[in-house]
């Protein structure tokens, strides 16, 4: 089961016989980055080929997004529940490390990854979206916490999902500034204050029929005035763990950044490893 509470540790002491960024980073400014391991490098050059493969399928072409400068590419990654794909080597490293001994995930069932792609360019308008939209993705990073969900014609948001954790693992090289994800440090302790009042007093189970939208907004302004903003940039063979109640985004590309044909193509797994009540208490 997922850990409650933990004992304070200032590193974590891994197998490999280094020690990485403190420990508390990840639960007192909302992410932690991982720095190279080989096993983790192994995995991406492995899965690279897959993901390219991914990406041009022409099944997903519904994925091609914000005037062709996005490749939202959810769950495209063709991998098993180990996070191997066509019978590579599994996902490994200090990474998984942390998840076991901090988070209290062991064995985990990984979800289809996502791959997600920026090119030059990001983002630009969609025509789906209002002016208002393509402003905040421009100025705000289109910012969210995952798994609150909109629906219906005026787009309410409900808890629909429940992960553990956010994991990115970076396949390309690519310079700071395409489009590196954007996260607000110490934001998921105020997104969990935000839901606990709103959910207090109903049973858990009725809490995916609660409208958040309101709520939800409102501690996004905060959040935006309270927070620190800060870029997320890793190369292949590091990797980033972001905390599931975080508030994060992705940065629009800044005119002198470099990259390939490939873009910023960065490897996503949210497995949902807990129920409500988990995904709003545990650490």
């Amino acid at each position: 089961m997922p850990l409650l509470s933990r004992s304070i540790r200032r590193g974590i002491v891994t197998p490999y016989g280094r020690t990485i960024m403190n420990s508390d980073d990840y639960f007192q400014k909302s992410w932690i980055r991982f720095p190279f391991d080989s096993s983790l490098y192994q995995w991406v050059q492995h899965a690279l080929p897959y993901a390219r493969k991914a990406i041009n399928a022409t099944d997903n072409q519904q994925w091609l997004r914000c005037g062709g400068t996005w490749f939202a590419g959810v769950n495209v990654l063709n991998n098993d529940e180990n996070g191997s794909v066509d019978n590579g080597p599994s996902i490994a490293g200090e990474c998984i490390d942390f998840i076991d001994k901090e988070l209290g995930f062991q064995n985990i069932s990984w979800d289809a990854g996502q791959v997600s792609v920026c090119y030059p360019g990001y983002p630009k308008p969609m025509a789906s979206e209002s002016n208002a939209a393509f402003s905040y993705r421009l100025k705000r990073d289109a910012a969210h916490v995952d798994g609150l969900l909109p629906g219906g014609p005026e787009r309410r948001r409900h808890l629909r999902e429940h992960h553990g954790f956010i994991l990115g693992i970076p396949l390309v090289e690519t310079s700071q500034g395409a489009s590196p994800l954007v996260v607000w440090q110490g934001s998921h302790e105020i997104i969990r204050q935000t839901f606990k009042r709103i959910y207090s007093g109903s049973a858990t189970e009725a809490w995916g029929d609660i409208d958040i939208t309101d709520c939800y907004q409102q501690a996004r302004r905060l959040i935006f005035a309270d927070c620190e903003r800060v870029e997320v940039f890793a190369r292949p063979g590091e990797c980033y763990l972001i905390h599931r109640l975080a508030l994060h985004g992705v940065s629009p590309w800044q005119q002198d950044a470099i990259a390939s044909s490939d873009g910023r193509m960065i490897c996503y797994f949210r497995p949902e490893t807990v129920g409500p009540e988990q995904w709003l208490n545990n650490l």
